[in-house]
């Protein structure tokens, strides 16, 4: 058996706990390990607070309603006038041993030239840094007030890919392979 849920948020602080929350609440009702769980419900924050920062660029909307684009009414990421760029999505997925989960916003995405590797890569650069050559380890200085948080994303995660939707949108996707409580309602068999 499988779960798979999707919310379509506001790009407001009080919808990051609300997806923590629903996260949460759901790994505990299938019976997720507590410690999987706290990982990839403070992975989700991190991901979500990202969105809700930076994932709106209100000149792109403007720019396109200029030029005539036409709007879908039914298109989640077209929004009323006045509102560009307000909202974001999350979606999970808890399938096997696996759970995935995907923030995808409608900002102006990634920088292109950020170089981005899973959290296994980096485990890996780090053990083998003796035997093999590297390109540092790009970690914000702790004076910083961005980037911290893609950073915490990579260290809870197994495996992270961050990238862009085609036209305008940032993605973030992660997943993590689950352990079961003995009670578990979805146990893997």
């Amino acid at each position: 058996m499988s779960i798979w849920w999707s919310l379509h948020l506001r790009r407001e602080a009080a919808s990051v706990p609300l997806a923590r929350r629903f996260l949460l609440g759901t790994m505990e009702t299938a019976g997720v390990d507590p410690d999987i769980s706290f990982d990839l419900s403070v992975a989700l924050s991190e991901a979500c607070a990202n969105a809700v920062e930076h994932g709106g660029d209100h000149r792109v909307q403007e720019d396109q309603e200029g030029q005539g684009v036409p709007r879908d009414p039914w298109d989640v990421w077209d929004e009323l006038p006045g509102a560009a760029s307000g909202q974001y999505r999350v979606t999970a997925y808890l399938d096997g041993e696996k759970c995935r989960i995907e923030v995808a916003d409608s900002g102006p995405g990634f920088p292109a030239r950020r170089t981005l590797r899973t959290s296994a890569q980096q485990r890996g650069t780090q053990q083998h840094e003796t035997h093999q050559q590297h390109e540092p380890q790009q970690y914000p200085p702790l004076n910083a007030e961005d980037g911290r948080g893609l950073c915490l994303i990579e260290q809870l995660a197994d495996h992270v890919h961050f990238g862009n939707r085609p036209g305008s949108g940032a993605v973030v996707s992660f997943d993590k392979v689950l352990k079961w409580r003995k009670d578990a309602l979805l146990m893997v068999s």
